[in-house]
């Protein structure tokens, strides 16, 4: 296999994990050999996403995809997403032209049904369809196989996340002049993140929250002695990461949480749920603290050392990931074939 079609309905000017996930995989999939094109919202009209206006839905038919798709002549394609361009390519590429593969980015019946009154079995039973038509649905951790299995997908194979360890490391900076210790949550400012079990918190020191959303300024008007400091990127959110002293990730949602090792890798221990995420990143590694208690998870993890935070992210690199994408590709490919 040497050229990749990955298509996304998530893109810049997105900020999360799943653009960043993608960007990077395509960068280390270069360097290995492996010519990839994108196929993404920006090619197209698009309409803001109901209730998440920062989300594009792309505007094309099968007709367009299967056009766009015999231009590329990849030799495999990778859907990433479950919204318009991921749909219309299954429909153009099943039975059709290369195999695909798809992945399990978001728990999207756990996130519409925070939102609408939408059972979570429906919309289980819609993305089981859809990841089962593919070759393979890839998932990030152990703990998300075995939720989907339960739900009746199959073909399911492991893909885990890296972090940019030359951007995300330890590093002797001041950035926050508040009173210590700073607990910090970087991410999307949206329901699903359950952010306010973090805001709730009776903690020492201050509260330090890095993004935003569609609840950023509700949140801000309902907790003003919490410190909201909008969206970072690159060299600047790695410093804000660096000065803070526990990384506090409230969400029992994510598949993963790159956050979560993006806050390791620059040396601060996290507190979290034991969920999902936090559960298969943090385990027994001694990295941070899991509690239903989350204050008491907080207050543990300033005891934990930097060393040891540091010392999980190293299990985390995108040289290894992107190979186990790669090699997952390719057992997809003989599976087509048999």
């Amino acid at each position: 296999m040497t050229k990749l079609l990955i298509v996304t309905d998530a893109w810049r000017p997105q900020i999360n994990g799943v653009v960043r996930s993608l960007e990077r995989l395509g960068v280390e999939l270069t360097k290995i050999g492996v010519e990839v094109d994108f196929l993404t919202p920006a090619e197209f009209i698009t309409l803001p996403c109901p209730t998440y206006p920062e989300i594009r839905l792309a505007l094309t038919t099968k007709g367009v995809i299967a056009r766009r798709i015999a231009k590329a002549k990849p030799d495999f394609v990778h859907v990433a997403t479950e919204g318009p361009l991921g749909l219309m390519t299954r429909k153009a590429v099943n039975g059709n032209g290369p195999g695909f593969t798809t992945s399990y980015h978001t728990r999207f019946p756990e996130y519409l049904s925070a939102r609408l009154p939408v059972p979570e079995r429906w919309t289980y039973a819609w993305l089981r369809r859809f990841h089962n038509h593919g070759l393979g649905c890839m998932v990030a951790t152990d703990s998300l196989r075995q939720l989907l299995q339960q739900q009746g997908f199959a073909n399911l194979m492991t893909w885990s996340r890296g972090v940019d360890q030359e951007l995300f490391y330890p590093r002797k900076v001041k950035v926050y002049d508040l009173p210590r210790p700073i607990f910090l949550n970087v991410g999307r400012i949206a329901v699903e993140k359950n952010l306010e079990a973090f805001l709730c918190l009776d903690l020492p020191g201050s509260k330090v929250v890095i993004g935003d959303g569609p609840q950023l300024e509700p949140l801000r008007r309902k907790y003003p002695d919490v410190h909201f400091l909008g969206a970072k990127v690159g060299e600047d959110l790695a410093r804000h990461y660096a000065d803070a002293d526990v990384f506090v990730f409230p969400s029992r949602t994510d598949t993963f949480g790159n956050v979560v090792v993006e806050a390791l890798a620059s040396g601060v221990p996290v507190a979290a749920f034991p969920v999902m995420g936090p559960l298969d990143i943090i385990g027994d590694s001694g990295a941070g603290s899991l509690s239903e208690d989350l204050r008491e998870a907080a207050l543990a993890a300033l005891e934990i050392s930097r060393e040891a935070a540091l010392a999980r992210s190293g299990a985390f690199t995108w040289e290894g990931t992107s190979r186990q994408f790669l090699d997952n590709v390719v057992e997809a490919q003989t599976r087509r074939v048999n």
